[in-house]
């Protein structure tokens, strides 16, 4: 993880610590974050063309799989990251998703905020299970 290690090294001192950011900046973080590794899952399990990626990918990434995970992941999550969750899930969104209702909206902002924090808490070994138990978790649940 050298490369994102020399980009903490550039620009962690420009923001506080990732307990004080706000949960939305947690999520937007997060959501790349999940986006990267679910991307590099698809391409590692054989690849193929963009297209039929980009269709496998959804279903890791989608709201209602992010709901389904972060509700999956409940019982293994620690006080602290059971309380991020919670700060996710309670923010306001500013506008309504097109393809999943309110609440599988609100507990997916929190599934994304816990990935952030995180990633950028640096503590890679507990992202990398939540993240490898994230896609079992869409895997016993196929077509969520």
């Amino acid at each position: 993880m050298d490369f994102f290690k020399d980009i903490f090294d550039k620009y962690k001192a420009r923001f506080a610590s990732a307990e004080q950011l706000s949960p939305l900046v947690l999520a937007y973080v997060g959501d790349a974050v999940l986006e990267l590794y679910i991307r590099t899952v698809m391409v590692g399990r054989g690849g193929g063309k963009v297209g039929q990626l980009h269709k496998k990918s959804i279903d890791y990434v989608k709201a209602k799989a992010q709901a389904e995970i972060v509700r999956s992941l409940t019982d293994i999550l620690t006080e602290e990251e059971t309380d991020i969750v919670r700060r996710g899930r309670n923010v306001k969104p500013s506008s309504l998703p097109r393809n999943a209702d309110i609440m599988e909206y609100r507990h997916a902002t929190g599934f994304e905020t816990l990935i952030g924090y995180l990633y950028l808490s640096e503590k890679y070994e507990r992202l990398a299970e939540i993240l490898e138990l994230s896609v079992k978790a869409v895997e016993h649940h196929p077509g969520i």
